[in-house]
């Protein structure tokens, strides 16, 4: 009986022990996460500084351009030609990156399109019978029926463009591919652009091989920025078009964000991008700091920020040296970014 009694206090023992074991492992780790969180989530901020940069993105500490998202979605129906008609020809504001999107059709030409279907901003829903319309599988002709204007709530939250179907559907309502945006954009003035290629796998190699001889014939191949959240997309181009600049993609993003943290220095070439386009805040991890724009622009990397809607926001990311603001509302953008500059 004793011996019973002796060898359940064992195991008792021997339970408890364990339980410590693992509550001070879960503790620990519990410390450690919470560490680690609050050490990428906080707000390092250095003073601004400014390098010596060949990058032509990076601007003068003070000055951010102006990216206009979908070509101001919030102002024009998002990626028509209507959008950068306004954009080049408005009064209130000015334009230095028009931000778009592509698509290849089955014809093989490139249409300005942010969404996966044409679903979400067109008709197309009433005009093919079917939903999940996704450009791929029809010709540059038969999206070309669409009404682009169809959802586009204009600031009283009413939309002016809805219904227009056939010959009622302005020309500048219509699909539009990146050769007649280029051609107006450059007739225009020119500007810088960045183009997000929004196909991946073997469609997408080829809209970035078609994207690229447009880029090459119109001589604009030094005033793109080339997007995808397609890594496989990034390192295509890297392989058969070095002379494109490309942002980064997920996992280079943050390697450069513990690199600044650890300040770790890096030999030339490491870095294969030159844009960072990036959310300051929209995950875990804080990339609005002037820690980071520090260490991008000491590496020779320009820093963007999207999508940013908010004029406090704006300033603020201004002030600790960002390069570029994309956003919906250009005018807002233009008012709150060179109102900056001219105090």
């Amino acid at each position: 009986m004793k011996k019973t009694k002796e060898n359940r206090n064992k195991k008792t023992s021997v339970i408890l022990k364990a339980v410590r074991i693992v509550l001070i492992c879960l503790i620990t780790i519990a410390f450690l996460v919470f560490g680690l969180y609050k050490l990428v989530t906080y707000q390092w901020q250095d003073e601004p500084k400014e390098y010596p940069a060949s990058n032509q993105y990076i601007t003068k500490l003070g000055y951010t351009m102006v990216s206009a998202h979908r070509a101001g979605k919030s102002l024009f129906p998002q990626g028509t030609m209507m959008a950068f008609e306004g954009c080049v020809t408005s009064e209130e504001f000015e334009t230095d990156i028009f931000e778009f999107d592509v698509h290849i059709t089955t014809d093989e030409k490139l249409i300005i399109l942010h969404d996966d279907t044409l679903d979400e901003v067109t008709d197309a829903v009433e005009y093919f019978g079917k939903t999940e319309n996704y450009p791929e599988n029809y010709t540059y002709e038969e999206i070309h029926n669409l009404n682009f204007g169809e959802f586009f709530k204009d600031k009283d939250g009413k939309t002016p463009y809805k219904g227009l179907r056939g010959e009622d559907i302005p020309d500048n309502l219509r699909a539009l591919t990146v050769t007649d945006a280029l051609n107006f954009l450059e007739k225009s003035g020119g500007y810088y652009y960045s183009i997000e290629i929004k196909n991946s796998g073997e469609l997408g190699f080829k809209a970035a091989d078609i994207l690229y001889d447009i880029l090459s014939d119109m001589k604009l191949v030094d005033r793109v920025i080339i997007a995808s959240f397609d890594k496989e997309i990034l390192l295509y181009i890297d392989e058969n078009y070095p002379g494109l600049t490309r942002i980064a993609y997920n996992v280079e993003a943050a390697g450069l964000f513990f690199d600044a943290l650890l300040d770790i220095d890096r030999p030339e070439g490491y870095y294969k991008f030159d844009v960072l386009q990036v959310p300051p805040d929209r995950y875990i991890v804080n990339m609005g700091t002037s820690k980071l724009v520090n260490f991008a622009h000491k590496n020779n990397i320009a820093v963007h920020y999207w999508t940013i809607n908010d004029a406090e926001k704006m300033k603020l990311l201004q002030s600790i040296g960002a390069d570029g603001i994309i956003t919906d509302i250009p005018d807002v953008a233009y008012e709150v970014l060179y109102s900056q500059n001219e105090e």
